[in-house]
């Protein structure tokens, strides 16, 4: 009999049926493992309360850290909701000059870090600067300014930044509206807001509240930002604790309580949304509002405002101090510093990558009735901070290293010393839990496209599941899995907490760079090492809005979704 038309026996069938579910359960379950492993520890670690250090943090700095980071997640919730809906509003459903180019553009700042911001905003504005220098000649030395260093300064930098995740998914669901219903809402006597405020937010709600809870949870999660303002919150605590202290029982129990407060934030907007859905036809609609006169150049005046302040005016600096600084911060550790960050970058991608494609092919052949429940577990690492994952890796690993790997290495006569902490495999291990839910996105988008009668007839000429994978799906596959590459290569390349934490001994990258220069204050000589960095972020980040306009990042806010609704 041909190989070719080989049908199935009754034992592949048997071996297929018992070996398969189990084979392609494996890669979920060790995801669901893996993001329990520091969830595990940091909850266990109260079983040591370390009574002295939390008596000396409830006296004199626990008040100001919850304080701080209340005023943080309201402050930017509140303006990156307005800034991103107001937005996606005018380059989604009106038409003013600039909006063709405008409403890619604003999407720009994702590819900057808000670390390199919030220095190159202190530069700009801090007593020393060139703001400050023009108030003073102005107006006189003794003439009060803003607080910049205050939390006006953070919750403005991280509005700059974070906004996009609210405008794109935002703009997305305004897009698949259309006018239609605004406008019938008009023909039955609404004015255009009430019409906009009845009709066309309700049903973008869900989209909205998934992009605040993303620019929530990457608040919550910064560390580069708040410490480049010396402004404390528990990701800078938790640095302290660990670096500080050397109590890295602390540092774990005070990321349990961030960890609570992004639990805390994913209820409330679980409850925010009540049970309610919002339907209408996924079709889209070309015809815009023309603007016209002073409501036109308002609107391109108020687009521009905001792509200036937030990616042209940062990358101006960055270039700017650069060129000062000249070809003396060219040296060879610069070149290293880059090597570092693409090496971790690209293992870090491929590893995340490769799980989410075995995780998302698992569950196209099992169904998502027998594990979607546990890839949405597993996708639930996006919203760990670094500082979190950071802390639980290391008690898990170091643990690991002194029970298990240092007696074998002394049962087999060798020099006994620690295998997996302050190791690659630590820091790329975290960066998987963080970033599996921004590879399994586009990975599960391009397999909803796929016809089951592809596997079907490959099946019936007897292929076996892995082979279907890589002869199949994999070619199919390729732009999400491109996208997937390239999504976790710009996050890790921007990461900083768990990179500052857990990288090896003399593997710095750019971000660790940057962090440590400006930590001195120095703008100038961190302004190349942050230009490359975003340099870098910005050429994945066209080419995803180029060839598909984000779709990718809309997978993320949907497995969030989901995760929400759990």
């Amino acid at each position: 009999m041909s190989s070719i038309a080989r049908p199935w026996s009754s034992v592949d069938h048997t071996r297929r049926s018992l070996w398969g579910p189990w084979l392609w359960r494996l890669p979920v379950i060790l995801m669901v493992a893996l993001v329990l492993l520091p969830v595990s520890v940091i909850v266990f670690s109260w079983s040591d309360p370390q009574t002295e250090l939390w008596q000396h943090l409830i006296e004199t700095q626990l008040a100001r850290l919850l304080g701080n980071t209340l005023i943080l997640v309201l402050g930017v919730g509140f303006w990156t909701l307005c800034l991103g809906v107001s937005l996606a509003w005018l380059t989604a459903v009106c038409d003013f000059p600039g909006r063709r180019w405008l409403d890619w553009a604003l999407m720009l700042p994702l590819a900057i870090p808000t670390y390199v911001v919030a220095f190159v905003f202190l530069g700009i504005m801090d007593y020393a600067g060139p703001v400050q220098s023009l108030w003073r000649s102005l107006f006189g030395a003794d003439t009060p300014f803003l607080p910049v260093r205050g939390p006006l300064g953070v919750v403005f930098v991280m509005t700059c930044v974070l906004y996009p995740y609210v405008y794109m998914l935002a703009r997305s669901a305004f897009i698949t509206q259309g006018r239609g219903l605004t406008d019938a809402a008009r023909l039955l006597g609404q004015g255009p807001w009430r019409s906009f405020w009845s009709v066309a937010m309700p049903m973008a709600r869900p989209a909205i509240a998934v992009g605040v809870s993303l620019a929530l949870m990457e608040t919550l999660a910064d560390f580069g930002g708040v410490a480049a303002f010396n402004y404390d919150t528990f990701t800078t605590a938790i640095y302290q604790a660990w670096f500080g202290f050397y109590n890295l029982t602390a540092a774990a129990q005070l990321a349990s309580l961030l960890l609570l407060f992004v639990a805390l934030a994913l209820y409330a907007e679980q409850k925010g949304r009540g049970g309610r859905r919002f339907h209408h036809q996924p079709k889209r609609d070309d015809q815009r509002y023309c603007l016209k006169g002073g409501q036109a150049w308002l609107a391109s005046g108020y687009c521009l405002m905001v792509f200036v302040v937030a990616f042209a005016v940062p990358i101006v600096q960055l270039f700017l101090w650069a060129v000062a600084e000249g070809s003396e911060a060219i040296t060879p550790r610069f070149w290293s510093l880059i090597q570092h960050t693409f090496i971790l970058g690209g293992a870090a991608a491929l590893a995340t990558t490769l799980a989410a494609l075995l995780v998302a092919y698992g569950q196209r052949l099992l169904g998502r009735h027998q594990i979607g429940g546990a890839v949405r577990l597993a996708s639930m690492g996006y919203a760990l901070p670094g500082a979190v994952l950071a802390v639980g890796i290391m008690i898990a690993f170091a643990f690991i290293d002194r029970q298990l790997l240092i007696p074998m290495q002394q049962l087999f006569g060798l020099t006994p010393r620690q295998l997996l902490v302050g190791s690659l495999v630590a820091l790329i291990l975290a960066y998987a839990i963080r970033f599996f839910s921004v590879a399994i996105g586009p990975v599960q988008a391009g397999l909803e496209r796929i016809r089951p009668s592809y596997q079907e007839a490959a099946q019936s000429l007897g292929a076996s599941q892995m082979r279907l994978l890589w002869r199949i799906y994999v070619p199919l596959l390729t732009p999400g899995i491109l996208t997937a590459f390239l999504l976790v290569l710009v996050d890790t390349m921007k990461e900083l907490p768990a990179t500052l934490m857990l990288r090896p001994f003399g593997w710095d990258t750019l971000a660790v760079r940057v962090y440590e220069l400006t930590g001195e204050g120095e703008w100038q000589r961190a302004a190349l090492p942050a230009l490359t960095l975003v340099l870098l972020s910005i050429a994945p980040v066209m080419l995803m809005i180029r060839r598909t306009r984000f779709t990718a990042r809309a997978g993320i806010s949907a497995a969030l979704e989901k995760v929400t609704k759990q």
